[in-house]
């Protein structure tokens, strides 16, 4: 009965801080670009544009869902939501930290607990291999979406992006074996595990450094192959606004046109933890304790909070009299409990594995603001013709390193 109240608890507030993190990734999708070309993005609707997700949300809810009559009703309205289902199954099997210990409390007399939880919903032994095919199968939303709408630009939008993704699963799935090689296991829990510690007390022992075969070369291959599985810029093809209006969600509107971007943005926080994982250590620090590692968070908080002070005292609006202070406030509570002693433990390894998560989704933002589009025989022979074989070849020679230090 513990282990299903624990999973349940586990299960609503992942749903809700990653549907609520998946809304505001947009917002800063949209504020980055914004300031990369020099303009000001969101602002009108709460203090900086903070309310601006919420606006977006209730703006498709109360749109009318249009259901054009030449469609496949069937398949064209279990399209968007198998895409959100599949996102989601493979970011509940993802650890985003160290297990969890809940303290034991008294009610009424009786005490219960204390209670050991890890900090995802399920440790699966082969969770990569679970990744790998769930991430697959969300090919079908797309395609599905394509075929059942009979329109030849949302037909064209599904083809492109059913070629593209299996195209790219084969140089992802190789970059992916090779740590696996030097990690030993299938289980992410296990490999971010063996990430731990530092060469001559200050390299991380993460996968992109680690002894015998460092895999630099495998990270930036999965990450390219991460941007043409989740049809990012410059591999959107299947949605390319001047070619195909809009690809394959050309016949959906609300919460149906929603559902798609949530199960693409889903898709950019499961690859991007997959890659944490796999090559940056997980939840591993990049420098030691004894350095004063556990010094970076609060010191990080602390200064924004500071900032957030200083434009409050002097603002450049009127409301930031009022808002900034406030999240002023919010920073240092949150720097004073990174600080605290007993919540070192359990929020560090959360703080570090939210950062890399982080760097790597500003990637994403960072590419869709500079670089255009491929043409597509540009993209599947990138792919075919060169990605590929230096996957292949990479994995060859990190089994052969491997080999050659057991």
């Amino acid at each position: 009965m513990e282990f299903l109240v624990i999973t349940g608890v586990k299960l609503a507030l992942i749903l809700f801080i990653f549907m609520t993190a998946l809304a505001y990734l947009q917002w800063v999708e949209r504020k980055v670009i914004a300031h990369v070309q020099v303009r000001m993005g969101p602002s009108r609707v709460g203090p900086h544009g903070l309310l601006q997700p919420l606006a977006d949300v209730i703006k498709l809810i109360t749109k009318e869902g249009v259901l054009p009559p030449h469609v496949n009703k069937f398949y064209y309205l279990a399209a968007p939501f198998f895409a959100v289902f599949m996102a989601l199954i493979s970011i509940s099997i993802i650890p985003f930290g160290t297990d969890l210990t809940i303290p034991a409390i008294t009610l009424g007399g009786a005490t219960y607990g204390p209670w050991k939880t890890m900090m995802e919903l399920a440790d699966v032994n082969v969770g990569v291999l679970l990744i790998l095919a769930v991430s697959s199968l969300g090919v079908y939303g797309i395609a599905l979406a394509g075929w059942s709408s009979n329109n030849k630009y949302a037909l064209l939008g599904g083809l492109r992006s059913s070629a593209q993704m299996i195209s790219y699963e084969l140089p992802m799935s190789l970059a992916i074996a090779a740590p696996l090689l030097t990690a030993g296991s299938l289980s992410l829990r296990t490999i971010a595990d063996t990430q731990t510690g530092f060469y001559f007390g200050v390299i991380p022992h993460w996968a992109i450094f680690q002894f015998p075969a460092p895999q630099i070369f495998s990270f930036i291959i999965f990450m390219i192959a991460a941007f043409a599985e989740t049809n990012r810029i410059p591999f959107d093809l299947p949605e390319a606004e001047n070619e195909l209006v809009a690809g394959f969600h050309v016949e959906y509107s609300s919460m149906s046109f929603a559902a798609f971007f949530m199960a693409e943005y889903a898709n950019m926080v499961t690859v991007c933890s997959v890659a944490t994982i796999l090559y940056l250590g997980g939840w591993q620090p990049l420098f030691p304790a004894s350095l004063g590692s556990d010094l970076i968070a609060p010191l990080l908080l602390a200064g924004c909070g500071a900032i957030c002070l200083y434009h409050g005292l002097h603002p450049a609006r009127p409301f930031d009299r009022i808002t900034l202070p406030v999240f002023a406030v919010v920073f240092f509570g949150l720097a004073g409990l990174m600080a605290f002693p007993p919540t070192i433990p359990i929020l560090m390894p959360i703080f570090w594995f939210l950062a890399k998560l982080l760097f790597l989704l500003f990637l994403f933002v960072w590419i869709r603001a500079t670089l255009p589009r491929f043409r597509y025989d540009q993209l599947m022979g990138f792919a075919w013709k060169f990605l590929f074989p230096v996957a292949l070849l990479n994995l060859l020679i990190t089994g052969f390193l491997v080999a050659l230090a057991s």
